[in-house]
């Protein structure tokens, strides 16, 4: 169960973000994991995690993390003190693509600098 303790914190991120139909099981020193994030963003996420563990290409875990909805890359809740922009940085690392998020959300945004907490804005694949 080494390779389970080396990569705990991928595995408690995954419960985090409730990944469902979850199996973990260890193979001849290979982590085996499998399971469905609810978006993009969640499963990159997990692997974002999984290399700074592992490296580039781990050859100690084997992640088979499947999508249950492709349709768009995340779903954001609004928090208080939020803009657009700032959104923007944290799902694409580039606050100059919040655009794609005011118009993938123009039928409940009038103007980008007016978002309110608690508003559920989609944000779109890139």
């Amino acid at each position: 169960m080494m390779v389970k303790s080396k990569y705990q914190s991928v595995l408690d991120l995954g419960k985090e973000l409730n990944i469902q139909g979850g199996d973990v099981s260890e193979e001849n020193g290979i982590l085996k994991m499998k399971g469905t994030a609810k978006n993009q963003y969640e499963k990159n996420l997990l692997w974002d995690k999984i290399k700074s563990i592992g490296g580039e290409n781990p050859s100690d875990i084997n992640a088979d993390i499947k999508v249950a909805d492709t349709s768009v890359y995340a779903r954001h809740t609004v928090k208080s003190g939020e803009t657009l922009g700032k959104i923007a940085k944290q799902y694409y690392g580039d606050a100059s693509k919040y655009q794609k998020i005011y118009s993938a959300n123009s039928d409940i945004l009038k103007n980008p600098d007016m978002i309110h907490p608690d508003q559920e804005l989609i944000i779109p694949n890139e």
